[in-house]
């Protein structure tokens, strides 16, 4: 069986996914273990699909993509992307790697040994690791919404929306086929379906820098991931985040 695989979402990422797979591959290549990526095309209009089937052509099975349905947003595309992972473990993140390659054995180690089910990444347990900041609007936007998340989730972690979660084999199957919000706001939402279903979450302090170009808007994009949020509570009460439901 795979060891790892590699989650990627990725959104009109023409321009940067060539590096981003090269440069996870050149990881991985100098790992012990067999692994694997999925690259999820969220309805791409630039030619985001043909740079990731040329790279296929030369380095095979190992890379895959999968296509969304037109664009239906990152919570989609990475519930696609871990339900379809063969590996033991199945991590997602972003396409700019922000959280460099570096920090992969931070998340993989705890759930190796048997410690912990679901291991994610945190830029807020320990500021110094971030290299290249956001702006100050944007972090404080960040801060905010984590107090909201809390307050409608009950999640006590100080950084729900860090783009690098990884993931036991049986718990990504069984906590995304539950997942419900298809947008920005499925980070928390499936924290909150793992620690529902009694899996054993570990909060890792992660490297990080940001990377210019983010498609994500400044204020419209917190504003409707903070109404996705408010859902949370709301789905679990309609019992839809009970299995066989």
């Amino acid at each position: 069986m795979t060891h790892l695989t590699i989650v990627i979402p990725a959104y009109n990422e023409e321009a940067r996914i060539g590096r981003t797979i090269e440069e996870t591959f050149r990881y991985l290549d100098q790992q012990p273990f067999e692994s694997e990526v999925l690259v999820v095309n969220d309805g791409s209009r630039d030619d985001t699909k043909g740079v990731v089937a040329r790279y296929r052509q030369v380095i095979g099975e190992r890379l895959r993509i999968l296509d969304n349905p037109g664009n239906r947003g990152k919570g989609y595309s990475v519930r696609s992307g871990m339900l379809s992972g063969q590996g033991e473990i199945i991590l997602f993140f972003d396409a700019d790697l922000a959280t460099p390659l570096t920090e992969v054995r931070k998340v993989l180690a705890p759930i190796e040994e048997g410690r912990y089910d679901v291991v994610f990444g945190s830029r807020a347990i320990d500021r110094s690791l971030i290299g290249t900041r956001q702006s100050a609007l944007r972090e404080m936007i960040g801060r905010v919404g984590n107090l909201v998340q809390y307050i409608f989730s009950g999640l006590k972690f100080r950084d729900t929306q860090c783009g690098f979660k990884a993931f036991r084999h049986e718990a990504a199957q069984r906590v995304f086929r539950l997942q419900r919000i298809e947008r920005f706001g499925f980070d928390p939402e499936v924290l909150f379906i793992a620690r529902l279903q009694g899996w054993r979450l570990l909060e890792m302090a992660v490297r990080w820098n940001h990377v210019p170009g983010s498609k994500v808007s400044v204020i419209g994009t917190p504003i409707r991931t903070l109404f996705e949020v408010m859902t949370i509570r709301w789905n679990q009460l309609r019992g839809r985040y009970r299995e066989g439901k």
